[in-house]
Formats: structure tokens, C-alpha cells, sequence
């Protein structure tokens, strides 16, 4: 039997010390076309599912925590036990739809089963249909999701976005090259001599990420309306923006897909902030950032491989332009400070932790008030190709974000052939303007392409231009 490691185990952990969350992931596929026979759903997801050992596996775990839990095969797996239908009332519309997906997922899945479901959800106008796939956080991060959800496609998985995360570039370690070995001792000496002073220079700034990072977690955010604690209730919305319109805006101010993003959100809650009468400072906005360190030979394996990034989003910047290079400038910092692979070390120390320890540590810290991150924004690369499921064409993905840390927003962001959506799971009590949170964002996106456009035409005018020169 194989044992979830320390960082899988603590998302069950996490869940059962605070009745208030339940810890699946979701992802939304609006299919266009009539939604198929029950029957003909139910054997053909029979038999994708099965290839994914994870989907017919229980979690077993030992009394009082003495040991990790332990992945078991269900010998009595019933498929019919995970997939289930739903309707929206009418008329069927996006705030319906939202609802549907807030309602589903509140839900903690059933440990009595394999952790995860399927929704089919009817009702949508067009002859369209929806489904929702909600798996445990145990089971897979978000990129091992993605894939899991490809698979239930007719084409099975496809090239996603996940190449373009610096994980994805950065080339293997390396290992030496053993027919290149010599002879001479002094050529040994001074290659160990190298390889401790490389280490040594790893270690530090190692310790300095980490020491950057506790700093974060330990400095009180600043009080606001975005920190408190939460309900079992939440709420659902999202926000759609051309991945072209993200692109221009990249081209013109230098920046990546990841910092237009970030801007735009930081926009929308700085929006929010004004709008209920609160006034946005330096480290109003703490958020975690889950970074993926998934090497392109694991993109394929259902498992967590994630780091973390911990920046004050510059929600006081008023000017959006700046807003973008500020977001820019930090994440740059932090990236080049250790402190991703300071995050990736306390990884992989807690898996050496006695699991007891770390089990109880966790269930401490998630009944704890915590004081320092007000939201967390994760970026999913997505297919780059559409999809189909029963030849039917999937119209659009969305991502939900589950939430936990008494974290009231969580931001899920995912790329779909030409789109960026922003999935944005909410405590019902503490938000109800996640809608204007949604459109906030997709206004930042569409602030920076204006002022990325008339940069542009500037340009080009200047460009064109007879020089004095030449005259």
C-alpha cells in the first residue's frame, strides 16, 4: 500500500480541524450540444476513470495518527456512487449556474468512497450542459487535476499550458557525466571544491527565502473587511478576459501572463476595498501564491508538487500601470530570493517529520485564527487545444478554488485555449459582492489593454515620424 506523503495528508488534516471547509477542487466544463443518455454517461466515465488508480482508491487511516494514511483499492468501487445529476432552475443563467457550483461544492466528499464526484448539471440555455469534477485536494495539486479532467476527454490528455511554467523550462539537475571523469586527483579536488561552494551558496540563500517567508507569516495583514473568519456557506463567481487582449499587455510592458493577472486582481480588491469604505494599505493584501515545481517528466503523475510565494499585492497603488510593475518588481524579488525554494524545503523536511507530529501540528494550526494572509491566487495552465467529451465540444473551463486558512476569497485563474478565467470561491457571509470582485477583475484587464494600446499607438506614430536628419 502507498502512503500519502506529509503535504497530501495534511489537506485531510486541514478539513478535519475546521467543520467550516471542505478541501476538493473543481473544475466546471460547459459542454455545447444535448447532454447524452444516463447510461451511455455513466459507462463511458466508467471506463476513462479507471484508468486513474487514484478514482477507485479509499484513503485508510490509522488510529491516532500513528502512521500517514494509506491509499487502498476499493474493492466494491460503484461508479454510480460518484456521478450525479443536478438542473438549474430557470432561466439557467450564469448566476444559477454559480450557485449550483457554491451549493455542490460546500459538500465535503464522502470518506467512505473515493474522494471525488461528478455533477452533471442540465438546465443551461442553448442545449448546453455543464460538468462539474470535484476532487479531494489529497489526491492531486491543481496542474495533476487538469490532467485528471483531460482525461475523461475523447482525445484523452492534450498539450496544456503547463509548458510554460518556469518549472517546466528549468533543465534537470545535473547528475555529471561519468565518461567525461579524469584521472587526475587535482581535477577531483577542485570539483568538490566547487560543488560545497555551490551548495553552501544554495543553502543560504535557501535560509534567507525561509526566513522571509516565517517573517510574512508571522506579521499581522493590515484589518480590513478581507480577513475574518468563515461559514459553511459560500458563494461563486467568475471572470472571463481574452488571453490576447493579457498577451498585448505582456508585449507592450514587459511583464508575464502571471503579473497581468495578479494586477487585475489587485485592481478589483482594491475596488473593493473603496466601495465599502476602507482605505487600501501596503499589506492590506498579503497573498499566498501556490508556484508549481512539476518537471515535465511528472506531468503526468496524480500527486502535489507545489511551492509557495508569499508577496504583499500593491493594492495602495492607484495608477495601474504602476500597480503592473510594482506586482512585477515583487515577484521578481521573491523569485530570486529563495524563498520558493525555502517553501519546497519545508515540503520536503515534513515528510521526515514523525507523521503524528506533523498531523497534530496541523490540526492545531487550522484552529488557530490566522492573522497574516488575507487571500490565496493560483494560476492553472489549461488545454491549449479544445476539448471534446462524447463529441461535444467544451465551450469553456472554469476553476474552483476551495477555501481553508479562514481565508474568506480564494482566486483560482486557468488558461483554455483562448481564455483566461478567474474562478472565485467566497464565504457567503463575508462576500456578498463576489460578483462585483469578478467584473473588478475583468475592468483591471481591460484598464491596463487600454493603456497598453494607445502606448502602442504612440509608437508607432513616433516610428513613423521623419527624423530631422533626414530633412
Amino acid at each position: 500500500m502507498e502512503q500519502l506523503t506529509t503535504m497530501e495528508a495534511s489537506f485531510l488534516e486541514a478539513e478535519d480541524a475546521d467543520r467550516h471547509v471542505s478541501l476538493a477542487i473543481g473544475a466546471l466544463a460547459v459542454i455545447d450540444g444535448p447532454s447524452p443518455g444516463r447510461d451511455e454517461l455513466v459507462e463511458t466515465l466508467s471506463e476513462r476513470m479507471r484508468t486513474i488508480p487514484r478514482l477507485t482508491q479509499l484513503v485508510h487511516k490509522h488510529p491516532l495518527e500513528l502512521a500517514a494514511p494509506e491509499w487502498v483499492d476499493d474493492a466494491n468501487f460503484d461508479i454510480t456512487h460518484h456521478v450525479r445529476w443536478a438542473a438549474l432552475p430557470r432561466p439557467g443563467d450564469d448566476a444559477a449556474l454559480f450557485r449550483t457550483i457554491a451549493d455542490l461544492m460546500e459538500r465535503r466528499l464522502d470518506r467512505d468512497h473515493p474522494l471525488w464526484e461528478c455533477w452533471i448539471i442540465e438546465g443551461l440555455p442553448e442545449r448546453r450542459w455543464a460538468a462539474l469534477i470535484k476532487i479531494h485536494h489529497c489526491i492531486a495539486d491543481g496542474i495533476a487535476a487538469m490532467r485528471m479532467l483531460a482525461n475523461i476527454a475523447d482525445t484523452g490528455p492534450a498539450a496544456t499550458f503547463a509548458t510554460d511554467i518556469r518549472a517546466a523550462k528549468e533543465p534537470p539537475p545535473s547528475i555529471g557525466n561519468p565518461a567525461g571523469l579524469s584521472l587526475n586527483p587535482l581535477s577531483w579536488a577542485g570539483g568538490l571544491w566547487r560543488t560545497s561552494l555551490a551548495t553552501t551558496g544554495a543553502a543560504a540563500h535557501t535560509a534567507k527565502g525561509a526566513a522571509e517567508f516565517v517573517a510574512g507569516l508571522l506579521a499581522p495583514a493590515a484589518n480590513s473587511s478581507l480577513r475574518g473568519s468563515v461559514t459553511n456557506m459560500r458563494r461563486y463567481s467568475a471572470a472571463r478576459v481574452s488571453l490576447k487582449d493579457v498577451e498585448t499587455v505582456c508585449e507592450v510592458f514587459g511583464v508575464t501572463l502571471n503579473d497581468v493577472a495578479l494586477a487585475a486582481i489587485t485592481d478589483s480588491y482594491r475596488a473593493v476595498l473603496l466601495h465599502r469604505g476602507e482605505k487600501p494599505r501596503r499589506n492590506s493584501l498579503r497573498t499566498l501564491i501556490p508556484v508549481s515545481v512539476r518537471s515535465p517528466d511528472a506531468m503526468d503523475r496524480t500527486d502535489i508538487r507545489v511551492s509557495a510565494m508569499l508577496p504583499s499585492l500593491p493594492v495602495e497603488q492607484d495608477d495601474p500601470v504602476k500597480r503592473l510593475r510594482s506586482v512585477h518588481t515583487r515577484l521578481d524579488r521573491l523569485k530570486g530570493s529563495g524563498e520558493r525554494q525555502a517553501a519546497s524545503a519545508f515540503v520536503a523536511l515534513a515528510n521526515f517529520v514523525p507523521f503524528v507530529l506533523s498531523a497534530w501540528t496541523v490540526r492545531l494550526l487550522a484552529r488557530l485564527p490566522q492573522r497574516s494572509v488575507v487571500t490565496l491566487a493560483t494560476n492553472v495552465p489549461g488545454p491549449r487545444q479544445r476539448l471534446q467529451v462524447l463529441g461535444r465540444p467544451v465551450e469553456e473551463l472554469l476553476p474552483v478554488p476551495p477555501i481553508a486558512m479562514h481565508l474568506r476569497t480564494v482566486i483560482g485563474m486557468l488558461t483554455y485555449v483562448d481564455t483566461l478565467v478567474f474562478g472565485i470561491t467566497a464565504d457567503y457571509d463575508a462576500t456578498p459582492d463576489v460578483d462585483e470582485l469578478a467584473r473588478g477583475i475583468e475592468l483591471g484587464v481591460a484598464r491596463l489593454l487600454a493603456r497598453a494600446l494607445a502606448r502602442k499607438q504612440t509608437r508607432t506614430k513616433q516610428s513613423r515620424r521623419p527624423s530631422r536628419l533626414a530633412t
